[in-house]
């Protein structure tokens, strides 16, 4: 009876697909970080977005509070949140309108309604550069529309 040896056909098979996974391995990582750095900016833009939305909402909320409505001059007010957010507002006068007779419990005589439109428009910067702009910096414009009693005398 005859003896059969194999021969070990596999000679180094084992490192060829060893080193595959192993390239596949390290692609998939620098794509998961390629990914969660996209993932960081986009949520540090959403951010510096937040911030500047927000103040201009406390500056138009602020302007509007102030109660500086003057119907011969336009109204601005400036205020820095913190170091990097800053928002500037402005109340303009549009016009004034007649009340209807019964819009008003004063039955309308003598009565107008002066029209107003105050803005607001904040910024946002990067945390860290100093005050100087980025493309990651970020701006908001917020505008409200209101009228007051006024007498009717101002109705242009």
């Amino acid at each position: 009876m005859k003896n059969f040896t194999m021969q070990n056909k596999q000679n180094g098979a084992a490192l060829v697909v060893g080193l595959v996974l192993l390239v596949v391995v390290t692609i998939l990582a620098v794509s998961g970080m390629n990914t969660a750095t996209t993932e960081l900016a986009i949520a540090r833009n959403n951010q510096n977005y937040e911030n500047a939305f927000q103040a201009a909402e406390a500056g138009l909320e602020q302007a509007l509070a102030q109660g500086l409505f003057n119907t011969v001059a336009n109204v601005n007010l400036a205020q820095n949140i913190n170091a990097n957010d800053s928002v500037a507002s402005l109340i303009e006068y549009e016009g004034s309108t007649l009340v209807p007779d019964r819009a008003y419990s004063l039955g309308g005589s003598g009565v107008a309604a002066c029209h107003f439109l105050a803005t607001a428009t904040a910024s946002s910067m990067r945390e860290g550069t100093a005050g100087n702009a980025t493309d990651r910096d970020a701006s908001a414009v917020h505008t409200q529309a209101f009228y007051t009693v006024c007498p009717e005398s101002q109705v242009l």
